[in-house]
C-alpha cells in the first residue's frame, strides 16, 4: 500500500477526534471541482509506502490517535482492507472516505472501520458527468451503510450546476432515514476543472434552506459552510 501524503494533524476530518489523514492516490471518478486532482490524475512519486506511514502514525500516538484514509478513492486500492486491520490492530480509531461505487471492497473494509463518510455526489442522473459509468454499486453502498453496524455519516459538497434545488430532495430520497448527512460549502480554487476554479458558490442562506428539505428525509443534518 502506498500513498500520495500524509496530514499530521486535522480538527476538522474526524469528528470531534484530532487525527491524521492519508490520502491514497488514484480515483474511479473525475469530478470537476476536485481539489485533490493531481493525485487523481496522475499520481507521481515520491509516494509514501505503508511502512513508513505507520511509523510516522506510532511515532504520534501520543498526541493523536485516529487516522482517516482518504483520496483520491481508496477502494481502487486492493490492499487496503489489510492495511485498515493494521491501523486498528495498533490502536487507532479509522474514519474512512469513499464514493462508494466499489461495495465490495468497502465491505472488506468494514471490520477494520469505526466511521465512514460516503460521498453523495449529486443525484444519480447526474453521476455521468463525474465520470461514473452507473450506480449500482453505489446504490448498493447506501444501503450497507444504512442496515450495518458501522457509524457513517452521508455528505454532499453543494457545487452549483451539479446539485441545484431540483437535485437537493432527489439527494434526500437516497439518504432517507440515514443516520447523519452533511452539507458542505464549495470552496473554489485549484480545480480539476478549470471553469470551476472561479465558481462562486452558493450563499450560507441558500444552504440552510437546501438543509431543510433534506431533513425530510432524515433528521440529523449539519451545515459546514
Amino acid at each position: 500500500m502506498k500513498f500520495s501524503g500524509l496530514q499530521k494533524t486535522s480538527l476538522v476530518d474526524y469528528p470531534d477526534k484530532m487525527s491524521s489523514v492519508l490520502f491514497t492516490p488514484g480515483c474511479d471518478l473525475r469530478c470537476p471541482f476536485c481539489h485533490n486532482w493531481r493525485i487523481v490524475v496522475n499520481p507521481q512519486p515520491p509516494f509514501l509506502h505503508e511502512l513508513t506511514a505507520l511509523r510516522i502514525l506510532e511515532s504520534r500516538k501520543k498526541y493523536v490517535d485516529a487516522v482517516v484514509v482518504t483520496g483520491g478513492e481508496p477502494t481502487i486500492h486492493k490492499e487496503v482492507p489489510s492495511f485498515l486491520r493494521k491501523l486498528k490492530e495498533k490502536g487507532f480509531s479509522v474514519k474512512f472516505d469513499t464514493n462508494g461505487l466499489n461495495p465490495r471492497v468497502l465491505e472488506e473494509c468494514l471490520p477494520y472501520v469505526d466511521y465512514v463518510a460516503l460521498d453523495v455526489k449529486t443525484s444519480l442522473e447526474k453521476y455521468h458527468l463525474l465520470g461514473a459509468k452507473d450506480t449500482i454499486g453505489f446504490l448498493q453502498t447506501i444501503e450497507m451503510l444504512k442496515t450495518g453496524k458501522v457509524d457513517y455519516e452521508f455528505r454532499t459538497t453543494v457545487v452549483p450546476g451539479l446539485v441545484n434545488v431540483e437535485d437537493v430532495p432527489k439527494i434526500g430520497e437516497l439518504a432517507r432515514g440515514a443516520k447523519a448527512f452533511a452539507l458542505q460549502q464549495f470552496v473554489p480554487g485549484d480545480t480539476l476543472d478549470k471553469s470551476f476554479s472561479a465558481l462562486k458558490p452558493y450563499s450560507s442562506q441558500v444552504i440552510a434552506g437546501f438543509g431543510e428539505t433534506i431533513k425530510k428525509f432524515t433528521e440529523n443534518v449539519a451545515l459546514r459552510i
